[in-house]
């Protein structure tokens, strides 16, 4: 199928399992955020099993070809992973400098990092299980988790990117075994810090990819809307993925009305291509999505473009998350009809 759709991961979480004020309120929680969650502890499970049928099953409504567990489980697209690790003092968190500039609680390595147990592994199996599509599911990047971390440990930024990569390499073999179509690394910090993410991220991000059993892809944005206002005109990394061992790269082209010239220089890489502009609270046609796709095809083939919204539509209310979803794949399906 030419122009096939997918989330880029997270899907809007309902507003009686989480308390969105809160959530939107605050930077996303790069350490454990338990008390954003609404239902008891003891009750957590069932509640986040029922949100996540619901995620899987609208994004089937909507048209979707690959469908994600939306990361309902999660607080943040990368706290879960990184607070399961071996090495990290949960009781004494750190401060690092979010993207933006601002001091935000961390992860605080003491020890070495070392993944304990399968993280993802039973959501991906939950996914699987109630969904005949084609399946995707995320995971932090090595690089972007060691950009999210204090390290007490390690004393050296390229020895605790690698660390993190041996974990994410680990979780990657066990999501393919179970069943994954695409594992899917998440990078905004290689566009936040391209000096470093080109120094030693890029070389943690194929550490971490090496001798995957599957497709993987690797997305890099800008941050969420939400939280990261403003755009800048390009990349400041993103023709140096070319050097990515990845089969796919998630770009986001819609808000910052992205030049898409820049794609020549990933020639051979599939392109998942953001379409949908997750600061504006209008439902775009399928017309203006069509259009979006068109602007990258010069410079992408047909059939390696996968389409999506630019990043995760965790903070989207639910009408325009879904509204949004669907125009996408029905302009998705305008262009693939040009297409044959």
């Amino acid at each position: 199928m030419l122009f096939p759709t997918s989330l880029v991961g997270s899907y809007c979480q309902p507003e009686w399992l989480i308390d969105r004020e809160k959530l939107k309120g605050r930077f996303p929680p790069r350490t454990r955020a338990k008390e954003l969650w609404r239902i008891p502890e003891q009750h957590l499970e069932e509640a986040q099993n029922s949100a996540t049928i619901e995620a899987i099953k609208l994004q089937e409504e909507a048209g979707l070809d690959i469908i994600t567990d939306g990361e309902i489980r999660r607080e943040s697209y990368s706290n879960r992973f990184a607070n399961a690790l071996e090495g990290v003092d949960l009781d004494n968190p750190g401060t690092a400098l979010d993207r933006s500039g601002e001091p935000n609680p961390v992860p605080r390595v003491t020890g070495d990092i070392r993944r304990m147990h399968a993280v993802e592994v039973e959501d991906l199996k939950f996914l699987r299980q109630h969904t005949d599509r084609k399946v995707k599911i995320t995971l932090p990047g090595p690089f972007t988790m060691s950009q999210q971390a204090q390290d007490d440990h390690y004393g050296d930024p390229r020895a605790l990117a690698l660390a993190y990569a041996a974990a994410v390499k680990e979780e990657i073999a066990d999501l393919f075994a179970a069943g994954a179509d695409v594992v899917q690394l998440d990078e905004p910090y290689m566009q936040a810090r391209p000096e470093a993410a080109e120094d030693y991220g890029l070389e943690a991000l194929n550490a971490a990819l090496d001798g995957a059993a599957g497709t993987t892809a690797v997305h890099i944005c800008f941050g969420y809307a939400a939280i990261i206002h403003a755009r800048p005109e390009g990349y400041s990394f993103l023709p140096q993925l070319s050097g990515c061992s990845c089969n796919q790269i998630s770009i986001e082209t819609a808000q910052s009305e992205l030049d898409t010239s820049v794609l020549e220089n990933l020639r051979g890489k599939s392109i998942i291509l953001g379409v949908l502009n997750l600061a504006d609270m209008e439902v775009e046609t399928p017309e203006v999505i069509a259009a979006r796709i068109r602007r990258a095809l010069p410079y992408v083939d047909a059939d390696k473009v996968i389409v999506a919204p630019d990043c995760g539509l965790k903070y989207l209310p639910a009408d325009v998350a879904f509204g949004k979803m669907k125009a996408m794949a029905e302009g998705a399906r305008i262009v693939r009809a040009e297409h044959g």
